[in-house]
């Protein structure tokens, strides 16, 4: 399903980045980090709105020729970023959601654990193998 997953802090640096084809790792950090834009945009359009604070995903952040970006916020400001393969039409929205509610759940999983320090980089085998499990569904 999705190329690249990534975990960032609410000071917007990233705590996990995972990419399947290695050799577009640095691309897929560039797409992560400028999606940032895009997400704060979302998060300062939807405080001035006085949306329904309970929603979290932010869909679609922006699609590119080659991928289409996904957008997630945490309460406690933590960024989740997927981005898919624009290929892949079979893929709905709420398929996007269920990643997303997968990823934070496992993400708090890392949280709960009395021996991760917040703020440093996710180093869990479960949650890396989550992530795995997502990756390569569609691969």
């Amino acid at each position: 399903m999705a190329v690249c997953i990534a975990v960032i802090a609410k000071e917007n640096y990233p705590l996990y980045i995972r990419s399947v084809p290695t050799q577009n790792e640095l691309k897929f950090h560039y797409t992560v980090h400028t999606s940032l834009d895009v997400v704060e945009e979302k998060i300062s359009a939807a405080g001035k709105a006085m949306a329904d604070q309970r929603e979290l995903y932010l869909g679609l952040l922006y699609p590119t020729e080659d991928y289409k970006v996904y957008g997630y916020v945490t309460n406690s400001k933590v960024k989740f970023v997927i981005v898919v393969d624009s290929s892949n039409t079979s893929l709905r929205d709420n398929e996007i959601r269920s990643m997303f509610r997968k990823l934070h759940n496992s993400f708090t999983d890392v949280m709960c654990n009395p021996f991760y320090n917040p703020g440093d980089p996710v180093q869990s085998k479960v949650f890396e193998g989550m992530v795995s499990g997502m990756m390569v569904q569609a691969s």
